[in-house]
């Protein structure tokens, strides 16, 4: 809910690897893209490595630029990158299957 005296509101910061949770809720004004609400969040100094340049970022579960204004209560999320491309492994596993013996 937006605060109609200050116009601010809350929005949660989430990055997940499979050692480690982040999530920091935070309060942001009216017009505060992804990237601000990220940096303000602390997330890049409590986990080196995340780059901005090569990881992509969204809105529950849908991917976003940086630049998206962002509304009350929204999650941001930032991806890691894909270890394998999923296409290709679905390619390999169809040519295993049809493989004879």
């Amino acid at each position: 809910m937006v605060d109609p005296v200050t116009e601010k509101f809350t929005v949660q910061v989430c990055y997940a690897t499979s050692l480690r949770e982040y999530l920091q809720e935070l309060t942001v004004e009216q017009g505060c893209t992804i990237e601000q609400a990220i940096r303000q969040s602390g997330v890049l100094d409590a986990i080196p490595g995340i780059d901005l340049a090569l990881h992509p970022v969204g809105l529950y579960g849908k991917k976003k630029p940086l630049e998206t204004v962002l509304r009350a209560r929204d999650r941001i999320e930032i991806y890691r990158p894909l270890v394998a491309d999923p296409k290709e492994s679905r390619r390999k596993r169809a040519e295993k299957k049809a493989q004879p013996g």
